[in-house]
């Protein structure tokens, strides 16, 4: 039920690419204040283009924590797991979904699209 209902804090439509793992409060060390941590996992879809018998799924880049906007005055970072697929034939090949080419044509909101962006671009927004 946590879990649900913190989607409703979250950008409109992220949880059609990633689902909710883990939620946490935390205290923040260096402000000693509490901070809301929550853990996303990009859902296990291949990237549109690919044949999805000749890719699997090979785990995970590291974690990117971006820093959301606040939510009842708690500092809020999101944990971002995102996937990768392996070629199965030629081992070194390795794709993953690519946010950064979402159009202003789709349907997702300036909000999801500029999050999902921010998710492989801009350092000075990662923790």
């Amino acid at each position: 039920m946590e879990k649900e209902l913190i989607g409703y804090f979250l950008p409109d439509g992220l949880l059609e690419y990633f689902r909710i793992t883990n939620v946490e409060e935390l205290g923040e060390v260096f402000t000693k204040r509490m901070v809301l941590q929550i853990e996303l996992e990009e859902i296990n879809t291949i990237p549109k283009g690919y044949d999805s018998t000749l890719y699997e799924s090979k785990g995970f880049y590291p974690v990117t924590v971006i820093q959301d906007f606040p939510i009842r005055g708690k500092a809020v970072y999101l944990s971002i797991k995102r996937r990768r697929w392996r070629h199965k034939v030629q081992k070194t090949e390795i794709i993953h979904n690519d946010y950064s080419i979402i159009s202003d044509g789709s349907r997702l909101t300036q909000e999801l699209s500029d999050f999902l962006k921010a998710t492989g671009r801009d350092p000075r927004r990662y923790h």
